[in-house]
């Protein structure tokens, strides 16, 4: 076989200007000044990347609520244990927020600070001698607002809400469940059995559980099925349960013939989750929609989502 000699003064080139480029000086960060505004900071961020996909999330949210379509924030029990009720609750004040989503721990989590101000345990040392989710007052307080849930037929998130508000909890207005229920924004939680510490007492009944998270489950779905063109869900922290929720959630709204579609879904972590990335950025808005994934410090991004979206309100 003849061996090949190549010429590399026949190789064919183009001028720079025809060419597309993805990176232009335009997009670019703008240089730090002292004593700037908030607005000088957000619009000083560069346009490229993460910085793209966060400014495209706060003009969806603004976009959401201008078009009275639901903006859900679904969030694990860390963003809570992060010290974020107060970022929540301003946006759900500011009629941002038309739904939370918790886990079984992020009420849990939530009904502590409503009634002691402090909540997360080490658990290391209780599991050493088994005390490890024994406090009293919680199990009670929850597993009966589980119970009451059933004999008033409403969801487990409203019920507890109630309890807190009914009790005059002292540190209730730090509660996410007490603050949804004041500015009537849908609050579910949606429990796993034997996933929290309340499920270890003999006050826990798995049947109310049940049938209360069941009920959130339906008033989800409900608002989920109103997201199409135009609203937006957010997963915050939840690597499993949110996620698995959500899917079901806006498969029986599209069963029932809803058209959930043109919406933007976005997830928050500190690491990259197969569930997350699959069930709420990736598999929902294939028919149509946007899908984005921020990693990053929960205490840090989210009051930064929060102040953007409400300087532009």
């Amino acid at each position: 076989m003849d061996k090949i000699k190549i010429n590399l003064d026949k190789l064919k080139t183009y001028p720079i200007s025809k060419r597309k480029c993805k990176v232009r000086y335009e997009d670019f960060a703008k240089s730090p000044s002292k004593g700037v505004s908030f607005s000088d900071f957000y619009n000083s961020l560069p346009n490229i990347l993460i910085g793209h996909d966060f400014k495209s999330i706060v003009e969806a949210i603004i976009s959401g609520r201008n078009k009275k379509k639901p903006v859900i924030f679904m969030m694990g029990a860390h963003v809570i244990k992060c010290g974020l009720n107060p970022v929540i609750i301003e946006l759900m004040k500011k009629k941002i927020i038309t739904a939370i989503s918790l886990n079984g721990a992020g009420a849990i989590h939530d009904f502590e600070i409503a009634l002691i101000g402090r909540t997360s345990e080490e658990v290391p040392d209780a599991l050493e001698d088994g005390s490890f989710g024994m406090a009293k007052e919680t199990a009670l307080y929850i597993n009966g607002a589980l119970e009451e849930a059933v004999e008033k037929d409403i969801g487990a998130g409203q019920a507890i809400a109630e309890v807190i508000n009914d009790e005059k909890l002292p540190y209730r207005n730090q509660s996410l469940l007490y603050n949804a229920l004041k500015e009537n924004v849908l609050a579910t939680v949606h429990i796993a059995i034997g996933a929290d510490i309340i499920h270890q007492h003999p006050s826990f009944d798995a049947g109310a559980a049940g049938q209360a998270s069941l009920k959130d489950f339906h008033g989800l779905i409900e608002e989920i099925a109103m997201l199409g063109d135009g609203g937006v869900v957010l997963n915050i922290g939840s690597s499993v349960m949110l996620p698995e929720v959500f899917l079901k959630a806006i498969n029986v709204a599209r069963n029932l013939g809803y058209k959930v579609k043109d919406f933007t879904a976005v997830n928050f972590d500190m690491i990259q989750h197969y569930r997350p990335h699959q069930n709420v950025v990736t598999r929902p808005v294939k028919s149509g929609g946007k899908g984005y994934n921020i990693i990053g410090h929960h205490e840090i991004m989210l009051p930064l989502l929060a102040q953007a979206v409400i300087e532009k309100i």
